[in-house]
């Protein structure tokens, strides 16, 4: 049996809270690093596509950056606006990065774990004609890297036997896969960018730190990402109750190293 048919990009709000509530955030050193390049942040006029709950919002928001947020689920949306709530600064807008169209120009273009949704006939097209003439593009992703090499073996074993693919435990931290956008399966924005030849001064960062999930939270984290929301109900609870086996035999957690890769330009 395969995935649903259900858009893939709009299934996280289905489970909005659950997203919130076990998804990472980003490293602390994203907002300092992309305002450092992009300006200080009070008074700086950003955009922020694809929102999602605010795991990066708040971070800029914090910082006295006036944040355009354009989220297209109104579920996730909804959470997004509750945890905003007290930032004037912030305004939410229910809308596709496609559909969307700026009110004027802006100095910085954040998109967190989620430029790949984007249409890739358009995106850069659409990125440029948000940003100011120097304006800043700020493109992250958050990645996960098993530390233990006898779980991640088994993690993978796992995944094997159900024909799990792109699972958040499928890579082990290795000196050999250290640059940013190393996990690249053709997300990585960098290619593409030099391709287009509007955006200069580009840069490619990775933020380190250490996290670690329980048993319970990691499924809950699992059932956030768009593969196995998926996936019919019998096959991932079989799924789940075998990865639950396995993390619980090591302790009953996971230890990750937790990278945040960041891609930055500026428009010409």
């Amino acid at each position: 049996m395969g995935v649903s048919e259900r858009p893939r990009a709009l299934v996280f709000g289905e489970v909005a809270e659950m997203y919130e509530a076990a998804r990472p955030g980003y490293a602390p050193q994203l907002a300092p690093v992309v305002l450092e390049y992009a300006g200080p942040g009070g008074g700086l006029d950003a955009v922020e596509f694809g929102a999602g709950t605010g795991k990066a919002t708040l971070a800029f928001a914090e910082r006295g950056v006036s944040l355009s947020c354009v989220e297209p689920d109104p579920r996730m949306a909804a959470v997004l606006r509750r945890r905003t709530a007290g930032h004037p600064s912030v305004r939410v807008e229910v809308e596709s990065f496609e559909r969307w169209r700026p009110a004027g120009h802006y100095g910085l273009l954040l998109a967190a774990t989620c430029w790949h949704w984007f249409d890739p006939a358009r995106r850069w097209d659409l990125a440029h004609a948000a940003l100011a003439p120097g304006g800043a593009l700020a493109l992250c992703w958050n990645v996960l890297r098993v530390r233990d090499e006898g779980l991640h073996a088994r993690l993978a074993e796992i995944d094997r036997r159900f024909g799990s693919v792109a699972s958040p435990h499928a890579q082990l931290v290795r000196a050999d896969r250290e640059l940013p956008g190393s996990w690249d399966s053709g997300e990585w924005p960098a290619a593409e960018c030099r391709a287009d030849g509007r955006f200069g001064d580009l840069r490619e960062i990775r933020l380190r730190e250490e996290t670690r999930y329980d048993t319970r939270t990691y499924l809950n984290y699992l059932s956030t990402v768009s593969y196995y929301r998926l996936l019919p109900e019998r096959r991932r609870v079989r799924l789940f109750e075998a990865l639950a086996d396995a993390v619980d035999g090591h302790g009953g957690s996971l230890a990750f190293e937790l990278a945040t890769d960041l891609f930055l330009a500026r428009r010409r």
